[in-house]
């Protein structure tokens, strides 16, 4: 009786953080105080603080989605562990947040802002989650004229996310490179890394990037699978390459009519022009994750994982590895500053939101959830 009474006891108090139960718990997902530990050089703070917006970054294998803001001259992060997130998307009318996690099966969640009583701001909380089967492989979400999409790597194709609906949704666009001969997309297996979104009012009018166009034996995460200058990019209109010669290039954006990516696998940020990729600025470390905001961009560099270090060809040699954002001034064409977690690993994502209207998430370290905070998820 004594060990059944045991049992019970460990039974009636497990899954009682909200954390655990809405994301993931700190301790499985390898999340610890340094983790979270962060250094600020330069006039990172300064730039941040000018555009008039937070940041929201993911750390995929950490298994953490972040936010950065600035509060009188200060960096402040909150934090929200999730399975392995990937892209991001903010919707600029609700301010609702959505997150795809790529652990089996995949996830994609809606944040949505509440108001914390005890913190006197709105912070995201979650509001919904759809699951989708691991072989979806999501990476990139866009909103296209305020309707959700998502790209499934594991199927070469874009979907159109529709949360009131069971069941995964069909492809809604793919690139001619992927397309049988009867006018079917091939979606059995990852051919082509295809990884980002320049999001235009429709599929038709955006632009997508891609490790290749070419769908061979030596696909994407395969240790031989040549990548140097092998990447793309799309049109969605043609659905053919309208620009190549890229290496694992991520991050595409639309920007004053021009289309701005993160050229991976050089360490480098630039546009495209006449059908060619102009870099505009060199990094330390894997380019991925990129934010407009004002005169500044906040682009995301990662550790190259050593297993894959040949996806970095221009990268080779590299001394000290950094994972952080850095700040770089898009009219002087400088880096301004950076901010850096020295014990982080890889960043997929970095978007931004408006930090007026939602303060980012609810906890601010891995500690227990406070008396108050504890509120905020009964309310």
């Amino acid at each position: 009786m004594k060990d059944l009474n045991k049992r019970f006891k460990i039974q009636h108090q497990a899954l009682r953080d909200p954390i655990d139960v809405a994301g993931a718990n700190w301790q499985q997902a390898g999340i610890d105080a340094d983790s979270l530990k962060f250094r600020v050089s330069g006039q990172f703070s300064a730039a941040l603080e000018k555009s008039g917006r937070m940041l929201v970054i993911t750390r995929e294998y950490e298994h953490l989605i972040l936010t950065l803001s600035v509060h009188s001259g200060r960096v402040k992060q909150t934090i929200f562990p999730l399975p392995h997130p990937s892209g991001i998307a903010v919707c600029q009318q609700t301010h609702r947040l959505y997150v795809a996690a790529t652990r089996n099966p995949n996830q994609l969640i809606e944040f949505q802002p509440a108001f914390d009583s005890n913190k006197g701001t709105s912070r995201w909380l979650p509001s919904r989650i759809k699951y989708y089967p691991g072989s979806t492989y999501f990476h990139d979400l866009a909103f296209l004229k305020g309707e959700l999409y998502g790209n499934s790597v594991g199927q070469n194709g874009l979907i159109k996310v529709d949360f009131n609906k069971p069941g995964p949704e069909p492809l809604v666009w793919w690139p001619k490179c992927v397309e049988k001969a009867d006018g079917t997309p091939d979606n059995s297996v990852n051919y082509i890394q295809l990884n980002s979104i320049a999001a235009g009012n429709t599929p038709e009018e955006s632009f997508f990037t891609a490790s290749s166009d070419k769908i061979s034996a030596r696909r994407p995460g395969h240790l031989n699978y040549p990548v140097n200058k092998r990447g793309v990019l799309f049109s969605g209109k043609t659905r053919k390459t309208v620009v190549s010669g890229l290496t694992r290039p991520h991050s595409a954006k639309f920007h004053e009519k021009k289309i701005w990516l993160n050229n991976s696998g050089y360490g480098e940020l630039g546009y495209t022009d006449d059908g060619k990729f102009r870099a505009v600025g060199k990094f330390p470390g894997w380019t991925r994750g990129l934010s407009i905001c004002g005169n500044y961009a906040f682009i995301g560099i990662s550790r190259i994982l050593p297993k894959y270090a040949h996806y970095a060809p221009g990268l080779k040699g590299l001394k000290k590895q950094y994972c952080g954002i850095f700040a770089f001034d898009m009219k002087s064409g400088n880096i301004v500053g950076s901010l850096t977690w020295p014990f982080a690993n890889q960043i997929f994502a970095v978007e931004s939101a408006d930090p007026k209207i939602v303060s980012g998430f609810p906890c601010e370290s891995t500690k227990p959830l406070d008396k108050g905070q504890l509120k905020f998820f009964y309310q």
